[in-house]
């Protein structure tokens, strides 16, 4: 017997209880169980899985996007086209942080698999070419990059483990540098983004510079491309740099150079938290190399071996340029302006120096090492 309410179905008989409790001729709601094993669905909630295969879409598609509209200013390139087009889109509105984030965790792995895939572009003969010369310029420049850096950083008076993630970032691999030596610092959030995003901001700005001072210089293709992949900043933008300089030849080598100085993020990682008193923290450690580094140079030694051939090659090319663009959407999703203002003074002189030491160090070399021409 349960007492009488508005959710009882009343019968056509008429309930006479005065005591206010009802009787059989009332009907009541029964509740169906569902089958064991169905659960309703929310319309609100995404399937994980449904969600996962979004996050990888969206910068496939504005990859694939970019090599079209690259091909109405074929000058620009596919990379700097999918990096704008991620610069635009992390500026509007209604891009909320976490999806943003998620894009770029996504985007930051395709753009590995890229980097893995571009080693089929070359050979052990290709790699042999860089020679000497390279390797010396590689390891002086990122150790009087990072030297300098940490030097007047701390001359300046800016915070102890800012300067350690703009030294490593600058002088050797951009965000995965930084991403990688905040785990043996104790840096702040703040800082660690303030990091990847002046890192981003100025190696973008060099993708734009380096190519016409090279010109402007009179360097050679050879020489252009080694004195970008020893300076600018992410690997992404040492690729779309190199295809602004020169041909695949370009971009095999600038890369090549560039993940020598990718190789040194273990010893910098090293001195990262010696310098910060971390090094006994119980933190999680990074891979002191790289997993796409191994990667690459596997697929160096698979495309030496001459097994491949050339129809693989052509569509390992393609594949190879849409996922380095989707990397590049990835890093433009980074440059929102509110988190770049108001940037410290001091921090942009010391990032703008670092930039300077990086790209006139190398110049340097380039141009003072017989090896190289």
């Amino acid at each position: 017997m349960l007492p009488c309410s508005a959710t009882a179905r009343r019968s056509r008989r008429v309930c006479t209880s005065t005591s206010g409790v009802i009787s059989s001729p009332y009907d009541l709601v029964r509740n169906r169980a569902l089958p064991r094993g169905r659960l309703p669905a929310d319309p609100g909630v995404v399937p994980p899985m449904l969600s996962r295969a979004l996050l990888i879409a969206a910068p496939l598609l504005a990859a694939f996007a970019a090599m079209s509209l690259s091909g109405l200013v074929p000058l620009l390139g596919p990379l700097l086209v999918a990096l704008a087009l991620g610069a635009v889109v992390a500026n509007l509105p209604f891009l909320g942080t976490e999806t943003r984030l998620a894009i770029g965790d996504v985007s930051r792995t395709l753009l590995r698999v890229g980097i893995v895939l571009l080693g089929l572009r070359l050979s052990v003969t290709d790699l042999l070419s860089v020679g000497w010369g390279a390797v010396i310029v590689v390891i002086v420049t990122v150790v009087v990059t990072y030297t300098a850096t940490c030097r007047l950083g701390d001359a300046l008076g800016l915070d102890r483990g800012l300067v350690t993630l703009i030294a490593a970032g600058f002088s050797v691999c951009g965000a995965a540098a930084i991403a990688a030596v905040q785990d043996g610092v104790r840096a702040k959030q703040r800082n660690v983004a303030l990091a990847v995003a002046l890192v981003t901001v100025y190696g973008t700005a060099m993708i734009l510079l380096l190519p016409p001072a090279a010109r402007l210089l009179g360097l050679s293709t050879e020489q252009s491309a080694v004195w970008a992949g020893a300076s600018i900043h992410e690997v992404a933008q040492v690729v779309a740099t190199a295809s602004l300089i020169g041909g695949s030849l370009a971009i095999a080598l600038a890369t090549t150079v560039k993940l020598g100085r990718v190789v040194t993020l273990a010893g910098v990682y090293v001195v990262a938290s010696r310098r910060d008193g971390a090094d006994g923290s119980e933190q999680p450690r990074a891979a002191l190399v790289p997993w796409f580094v191994t990667g690459f140079v596997l697929a160096v030694l698979l495309r030496s071996t001459g097994a491949l051939g050339h129809d693989v090659v052509a569509v390992a090319d393609h594949v190879t340029t849409l996922l380095l663009g989707a990397g590049m959407f990835g890093l433009g999703l980074g440059l929102r302006a509110r988190d770049l203002w108001p940037v410290p003074p001091r921090v942009l002189g010391l990032a703008t120096a670092s930039t300077l030491v990086a790209a006139g160090t190398s110049l340097l070399l380039v141009v003072g090492t017989p090896l190289i021409s």
